[in-house]
This record gives C-alpha cells, structure tokens and sequence, in this order.
C-alpha cells in the first residue's frame, strides 16, 4: 500500500503502523516539510480509491498554497444519484508552516491536518466497505511557508491567500452542513485543551446549539462538551474591519448552509505560528468526532438545527444576508 511505502520512507517507527494514530502521524509527516505535499497526498488517496480529488494550486500576494478537495462517496449519497445529505469538512487555516521564520509543522495547521487524517480514515473505511449514508466533501490547503500578522493576545498566522478566495475553493454548493475546523488556542475564551464546537450559523443568524453535535462530542470523549461563546462580529466577512475571534466561521459567509465551528483548543492562549504544539491524541479527538457526525447526518438522525423554528424566525425577523457580506 502507498501508505505503508510512505511511512517507510519518511522512517515513521514500526510501532505507529498498527497505533491508533496512523492516519494523523502518516499526514503530519507529509505536512511537515518545506515541499509541497500536495502531489503526494493526491496520491495517497487515489491508491485508496478516491476518484473525485482535486488539487489546485493558487498564488497571492504573499506567496502560494496548494487546495485539496475530495468527496467520499456514500452508497446513498447524491453522488450515487440518491438523496442522502451531504456533510461538508473544511480544514480552516492560515498555513501548515510559517518557513523562514519558524521551522516545523505550526499549531495553525491542525485544522488541515485534522481534515486530511479523517479523509484518509474515511477512504481506508469506504475501501474496506464501511460506506456512510452520505457523501462527505473534505477541503482544505496546505501552505509550509505562511506569514505570520500580529494579533492580541499571541500572533496569528497569515495566509498567502485571502478568506474569500479559501471560500472559493473549499465551500460548495453540494454541502449541506458544514464542519469547519480550526486551531483556536490563541485566545482567552476556550480554556481547556482538546476541543470546543460553536451555536450553528445560519443566514447571518447565531442559532441555539445542535443538541445532536453535543450528545456526539459527549459519546466520543467521555467528557462532557465543550462549547465556545461567538458573536456577530465573527461571523461576518474578514475585511470589514471589525474584530473576529478567528476565521473559524467564515465559511458562513460563503453559503446557506448551517455552519459548526470545531475549535482545536488549549488551556492558555498559544501563537498559531508556535510549532512543537501538536498533539495527535486530540487530532484523533476532533476526527472520530468528526466520523460520527458525518456517519448519523448521512442518516438523518443528527441535526445541526431546528428547521421548522428557523422558519418561524425568518418569518418573523427576516433574513440576515447582510451579515455574510462584506458591507
């Protein structure tokens, strides 16, 4: 299997070929290097039966990175011309890696590692024949020399692109539900190491918790769920001047369909561009969460929120389509 030929040539301990963590170790250590992975792990997923991948390179004014999106078919999911929602998993980051300046995989780029272990677990699932319900779009992009910007209170990492280009290539139209993952450990709001999931996002409106996503989380971790307060403020569009806690939310500017920050967290604020944090116990954490999600959406039986109250709201309210643009 590639994999295995990979593992051998990056010389991964033959103790982690049978761990747990295989899928997270196997993408971090293509990630954390200063080449471009992403042919790589466009083969590797191909050797795993991923048909539908696409790779594209895209420049900015700060330099380049490479977009990453799969779809992992389900046997009754759309792509198979059945009805089956569609879950969404987007990897939210600035970059893997902030070369020169730092070297090593950063805590920035957790969101992709996370997003790219779980597909990799989710090809080697649908090769083996554990089908989900549901099609499951993976996206996201992979930069091993980012920029870094300042910001209160530990800097942020950049991105040599910007949000509404991250938008373009990782939200699509076929998403009905979205996940978007994202290191948040740079703040003074979360806590607590592991993880933390936001109120669903809708249109503009901040809606009440999925209480299907915190029975999940409680199920996976054995712990009771961890959340994160989010104001308007953050789910509006980068650009527009104001604070945002991070752009763990902004894909909800870029669609109609309900959006759920998953926050990678820790007990104290650490800088995005600060390497050495990576823990592949809670890159594990955030996937099997992630899994369960998309195995119950793909039936129908988890929510992300009440549609028949989101109706009463906009009837009486109206929309709030402002909020996703950028003035």
């Amino acid at each position: 299997m590639v994999e295995s030929t990979i593992r051998k040539q990056l010389e991964i301990p033959e103790y982690y070929n049978h761990h747990d963590f295989s899928e997270v170790l196997t993408i971090y250590e293509l990630l954390d290097q200063p080449s471009k992975p992403g042919s790589i792990l466009v083969s590797l997923y191909r050797e795993l039966g991923v048909k539908n991948i696409v790779l594209k390179k895209v420049s900015g004014e700060k330099g380049s990175t490479e977009f990453l999106k799969m779809l992992i078919p389900g046997k009754k999911g759309k792509s198979q011309g059945d009805r089956a929602p569609t879950l969404g998993v987007i990897g939210r980051l600035g970059g893997v890696g902030a070369r020169p300046d730092v070297i090593g995989f950063v805590s920035d780029g957790d969101g992709a590692l996370t997003a790219l272990s779980t597909a990799l677990r989710l090809a080697k699932m649908h090769k083996n024949g554990d089908i989900l319900n549901g099609d499951i779009i993976i996206a996201t992009h992979v930069c091993t020399n980012a920029p870094t910007m300042p910001h209160d209170p530990v800097p942020f990492m950049g991105s040599p692109v910007d949000l509404a280009t991250m938008n373009k290539y990782e939200v699509t139209a076929e998403m009905d539900a979205i996940l978007s993952i994202d290191t948040s450990r740079g703040n003074l709001i979360i806590n607590q190491s592991g993880f933390a999931i936001s109120p669903t996002v809708k249109e503009g409106y901040i809606l009440k918790m999925s209480d299907d996503l915190l029975a999940i989380m409680q199920q996976t971790t054995a712990k009771l769920p961890v959340t994160f307060p989010i104001s308007i403020q953050d789910i509006t569009p980068y650009g527009n001047g104001l604070y945002h806690f991070n752009s763990i939310l902004q894909p909800a500017t870029a669609t109609n369909a309900p959006v759920v920050g998953v926050a990678i967290t820790g007990e104290v604020p650490v800088a995005g561009c600060t390497t050495g944090v990576t823990n592949p116990q809670q890159i594990d954490s955030v996937g099997r969460f992630i899994i369960e999600v998309a195995q119950r959406f793909g039936k129908g039986t988890c929510k992300f929120y009440d549609e028949k109250e989101f109706h009463i709201i906009i009837k009486k309210y109206g929309n709030l389509h402002k909020f996703q643009e950028l003035r």
